[in-house]
């Protein structure tokens, strides 16, 4: 079982799913006072001289995931707009953005009952709230949200066309689709023509592999000192995969180019 868990992303897709749903259920049971907000590998800047995001001091420990969610949206315009995250884990990514970019109603939906109560219990503010869901079944009303963000979660859906159908359905005309996942370099085709064929056309396309890897590699003292303060010492390894620490097969997958990580721009036609 522990060797499943720490090769996760390479399994075939009927199980990753399941396993990451035992991973969520997993840190909501050992985390109870939400230090860990985040699941996602985070972005760093390639130019040192780039300008540091602003953020109040209790968001700095995990600023290199929040990186990854600002570059995400960055760009967008979602002040007082009705936005939903689809796969939102932990929550911390709905918290950033329903903070710092003020839409007027942010919902995350997560396949995790347990992660969903957790969120509610320990997040849930006047614009943000947290729904159980399916990504490829969508409990909402067709156009519904002005866009939808998707950070690491899609690669665990067993039919992403059927998501990506649910996207179109459920966002209003002119509507985007903010979206950041890893691929192996053969996927990234399949996953350019999925967005097509669901009537989503790709504004832009980025490369941020390098990024991935640079913050891995400065983040990972901090994850590897988390992983010991709550992971019991049969599930290190497993949780070091997850994590993408140094030393990781993750981090050499990413290190060596094998798995890409690429970041989408998809809008609905008006």
């Amino acid at each position: 079982m522990r060797n499943l868990f720490e090769s996760y992303a390479e399994l075939p897709l009927f199980l990753r799913r399941p396993l990451w749903r035992i991973w969520h259920n997993f840190l909501v049971k050992q985390d109870k006072s939400m230090v860990i907000k985040f699941m996602n590998y985070g972005y760093a800047p390639l130019n040192d001289s780039e300008p540091a995001l602003e953020l109040i001091p209790e968001d700095e420990p995990e600023r290199y995931c929040i990186n990854l969610y600002h570059h995400d949206v960055e760009g967008v315009d979602l002040e007082g707009k009705e936005i939903l995250e689809v796969g939102c884990g932990r929550g911390g990514g709905a918290s950033y953005i329903s903070r710092y970019f003020k839409p007027k109603s942010y919902i995350g939906l997560d396949l995790s009952k347990k992660a969903i109560r957790f969120c509610n219990r320990k997040l849930k503010s006047s614009n943000l709230s947290f729904v159980q869901g399916n990504a490829e079944d969508l409990p909402f009303e067709d156009n519904s949200f002005d866009a939808i963000v998707n950070v690491e979660s899609s690669r665990c859906y067993p039919h992403v066309d059927k998501f990506l159908s649910e996207v179109h359905r459920v966002l209003r005309p002119g509507g985007y689709l903010l979206f950041s996942d890893m691929r192996f370099v053969a996927d990234l085709d399949v996953l350019r023509k999925q967005f097509l064929d669901a009537g989503l056309k790709i504004l832009e396309e980025e490369n941020v592999l390098p990024n991935i890897v640079k913050a891995l590699e400065l983040d990972s003292l901090r994850r590897e000192t988390l992983i010991d303060e709550k992971c019991p010492k049969f599930l290190r390894n497993s949780a070091r995969e997850f994590s993408g620490t140094l030393g990781s097969e993750r981090y050499r997958l990413f290190k060596d180019g094998e798995m890409q990580y690429h970041r989408f721009r998809v809008q609905k036609a008006v």
